[in-house]
């Protein structure tokens, strides 16, 4: 046979009967057929490691890869990590996520017992800390993804993982504001002078993500014009912060600013400029739109913490961050924006999601909310 390195050499294969030998024999025979075979294939910990090393770090986002590098460590590893990559089948898989997910976490984990007070499993009463449904799904991919690359390198003929079928994960119900609420919400936050006002303003008028509002710069905002480029995002992972372009070219566009918007951008400049004149010497930089007092940028769980707290302050429904972009489309719904131009402000990769937006019927009642809105901030 010949390797995957273009070297020939011989394979030998060995079973407990002539017949189990023989199909074995035949199995390896097809193969070579088929193109070169590894002989000393590594362990999936072996494999593993040098998928996230070489292939997922240099390649993909910092965020994919503590979230890959998360299930490889967590359970992949300790469930299937010295098998062959060669020699794994679906039947290892499947068994495997099925045990998964009968194991309570907070036993296989440790968790319990890392507690300055245990209070379930370090006491012999379990506490059934499961995986969901989402999480057996995420690991499996992680797997299938990590197999993929295998084939391309020629170790493996047939991704295992790709072939085990998981039950669909139930989606979770998700809340968003109405048009009252946002209203509520957003004047509460200017007459408290809130610091994050202009960052409330692009989540909820704009549709902005979180990274992207708090990785939002100053050269990228043309109040001239009217308009503000996305093309950075804010993110914390691990211990570092990353500065960083968006995700995918279709999440970088250009926005029309609406004038609630401008209202908001100027102030925040102003508000800047005091902060700068404020720190002197100890001010970091101009460049971030949304800073802290000393102009270093905004921690994203910062601003979550503020966030939930200025719903408090309003008196209006806690819900996600991410939810007011579903807020921010239900404002568009409200206002016979088209679903092709809502899906440009949105930045939607399909326009099946906005539509499923659209399918609500807009009261009313929306409608002069949205008046009161525009009315109240934009005097």
């Amino acid at each position: 046979m010949t390797t995957p390195e273009g070297v020939r050499k011989r394979k030998y294969v060995k079973r407990k009967t002539y017949d189990e030998t023989r199909k074995a024999w035949r199995e390896l025979k097809a193969a070579v057929d088929k193109g070169p075979v590894a002989v000393n294939a590594p362990t999936l910990a072996v494999f593993l490691l040098y998928w996230l090393r070489e292939v997922v770090e240099p390649n993909l986002a910092p965020a994919t890869y503590a979230r890959y590098e998360t299930f490889t460590r967590l359970y992949l590893i300790p469930g299937l990590g010295q098998r062959r990559v060669d020699k794994l089948t679906v039947k290892h898989v499947r068994e495997w996520l099925n045990v998964l997910r009968r194991t309570c976490q907070c036993c296989a984990l440790g968790k319990d017992a890392a507690r300055s007070t245990p209070r379930c499993c370090a006491l012999g009463k379990c506490c059934t800390s499961l995986l969901s449904e989402r999480t057996i799904k995420d690991v499996r991919d992680t797997l299938r993804a990590a197999l993929s690359i295998a084939i391309t390198e020629e170790i493996i003929s047939k991704n295992v993982a790709g072939a085990v079928r998981l039950p669909t994960p139930r989606k979770h119900k998700r809340t968003w504001w109405s048009a009252e609420e946002a209203r509520q919400f957003l004047e509460s936050a200017r007459q408290a002078r809130d610091p994050l006002f202009v960052v409330y303003v692009l989540i909820l008028v704009l549709g902005l993500r979180r990274g992207e509002a708090l990785g939002l710069t100053w050269d990228d905002v043309d109040l001239d014009a009217g308009q503000l480029t996305i093309a950075w995002q804010l993110q914390r992972v691990g211990r570092q912060l990353h500065h960083r372009e968006t995700k995918t070219p279709g999440s970088a566009a250009v926005l029309p600013i609406p004038d609630v918007c401008v209202l908001a951008l100027k102030e925040r400049a102003e508000q800047q400029t005091a902060d700068k004149t404020a720190a002197g010497e100890a001010w970091s930089s101009d460049a971030l739109v949304v800073t802290t007092k000393h102009g270093t940028p905004y921690e994203p769980r910062n601003f979550n913490r503020h966030f939930h707290a200025a719903c408090q302050r309003a008196g209006v429904r806690p819900i996600k961050v991410h939810d007011t972009r579903r807020t921010c489309a239900s404002l568009l719904v409200a206002l016979d924006v088209h679903p092709r131009v809502a899906m440009q402000i949105l930045r939607h990769s399909k326009i099946a999601v906005t539509m499923d937006i659209y399918s609500e019927v807009p009261s009313e009642a929306t409608r002069m909310a949205l008046r009161r809105l525009g009315d109240s901030l934009g005097s």
